[in-house]
């Protein structure tokens, strides 16, 4: 069968209190509405819609980014959930098969649980909806059971008293064939509180052509929508305690679980051990036996198997340290191939390199990649011995087994099992320092005599 989806992603967000579209908020480094489609790609959907409204030309610029192939429909006016779905009709039109209703701030529905709506598909259920038993359901809609099919969603403001007491809640997923999902919609209306279009209201007009409609349940923590920085702050915590307890899971060693942060995407291999404060943005893979040391962050970057980072190192975009490396502390690595061996241990920053095997790098040298305008690229050779304090002057490279003095300034290229020197010639000036500051002594004397 096929499937499409359709990820609702509108919203202003005014309890955000921000210039930002409420979607465009982040959870562990991807945007919230990213997340829905994450869940939703487990279904392996034949297209793809998301629906913008509020700050549309940044939300879709940044979900092409994502999956180039999206389609975007847009809701000029913000008139309910119904009706920001009847916006993606054009989007799925010649579309055959089921259709599931995502939202863009509820980041945490497990592709599991979509695949259980499916299965409820094609076990007969016209209308199948996502529910959930809420300790508090306070203002959530209610899902109406009657002899054990689902009759109708009641939101919380057009509630009795009675439906205002059913626990079962509304998550607002739906799933439906296209066809019969756009024609229940054009027979929902918006005489309700809010004068509004909601997509719930498609069971009662399902029921009342005598289709069926299922409730699947999930956990109530899957369902979590962000509406508030507070609720963001809540949502990273939950994604942050699943991440922690599935690396553990799947043998790494965190040894202070929850000063570790992880991104949407990390990859960390077995038998990797994660020291205290360590922060993994975007794009970071981490095989097997490595050792990240305390303090330290790496984002878009790759580190290999015996590889060892930090404490207080910084790994960023293109980083790429090959097996047994080693980056030490107060370390920065940008768009630089580290290769097998190679030990860049303390103070020092290296960007657009190649660093050889076995090349050991001095504390405080710099490859100066950037000339105002445009960035140069520095290769360093195997088993090179690069002295301390050393400037790299891109574009240069260093050959095999070649060598640089403390303090030098490379401006030229060095052939393999060259010595490079460059640095002023110091001069030695008995007694000079003494004269100095005997002078140095009495101007301030001076000064403070005339104050």
């Amino acid at each position: 069968m096929a499937t499409a989806l359709i990820v609702l992603a509108a919203g202003m967000g005014t309890r955000m209190n921000s210039d930002l579209p409420k979607v465009m908020h982040q959870v562990a480094g991807a945007p919230l509405f990213a997340h829905a489609l994450a869940s939703g790609a487990a279904l392996s959907p034949d297209r793809v819609v998301l629906v913008v409204g509020h700050g549309a030309e940044l939300v879709e610029a940044t979900a092409k980014e994502i999956d180039p192939e999206i389609s975007i429909a847009v809701q000029v006016e913000q008139l309910g959930t119904g009706h920001a779905v009847q916006q993606a009709r054009a989007a799925l039109d010649g579309f055959g098969g089921d259709v599931f209703v995502l939202y863009g701030d509820t980041p945490f529905i497990r592709p599991e649980t979509l695949e259980t709506m499916a299965a409820a598909r094609t076990q007969g259920a016209d209308v199948v909806v996502l529910g959930f038993d809420a300790a508090d359901p306070g203002r959530y809609g209610r899902l109406i059971v009657v002899d054990g099919a689902l009759d109708r969603i009641v939101e919380f403001k057009d509630a009795s008293a009675d439906e205002r007491a059913v626990t079962l809640c509304n998550s607002g997923v739906i799933a439906a064939d296209a066809g019969l999902l756009f024609d229940l919609l054009d027979g929902v209306g918006n005489d309700n509180a809010s004068g509004e279009y909601y997509l719930p209201d498609i069971v009662s007009v399902a029921r009342a052509r005598g289709l069926t409609a299922s409730v699947v349940t999930c956990d109530e923590a899957e369902t979590l929508g962000i509406n508030s920085r507070a609720e963001l702050a809540d949502a990273e915590d939950v994604f942050q305690t699943r991440a922690r307890d599935a690396a553990l899971e799947d043998g790494v060693t965190l040894i202070a679980r929850d000063t570790v942060y992880f991104a949407y995407d990390t990859v960390i291999g077995r038998d990797s051990v994660i020291e205290p404060n360590v922060v993994f943005g975007p794009g970071v893979t981490v095989e097997s036996g490595a050792l990240i040391r305390a303090f330290s962050h790496l984002e878009g970057c790759h580190v290999s198997r015996g590889a060892v980072v930090g404490p207080y190192a910084r790994l960023r975009p293109g980083a790429e340290l090959a097996n047994d490396a080693k980056v030490g502390n107060f370390v920065e690595i940008k768009n630089a191939q580290i290769e097998e061996g190679a030990k860049i241990n303390h103070l020092s920053y290296v960007g657009d390199a190649r660093v050889g095997k076995h090349a050991n790098i001095g504390a405080g040298t710099i490859t100066c990649n950037y000339d105002g305008v445009s960035k140069h690229h520095t290769n360093i050779g195997a088993r090179t011995f690069i002295g301390s304090n050393t400037c790299l002057v891109a574009p240069v490279s260093v050959g095999d087994e070649a060598m640089t003095a403390t303090g030098t300034v490379v401006t030229k290229n060095v052939p393999a099992g060259a010595m490079a020197v460059g640095r002023a010639k110091m001069e030695v000036k008995p007694g000079l320092a003494l004269k100095l500051f005997e002078k140095l002594k009495a101007a301030k004397a001076r000064r403070q005599k005339g104050s």
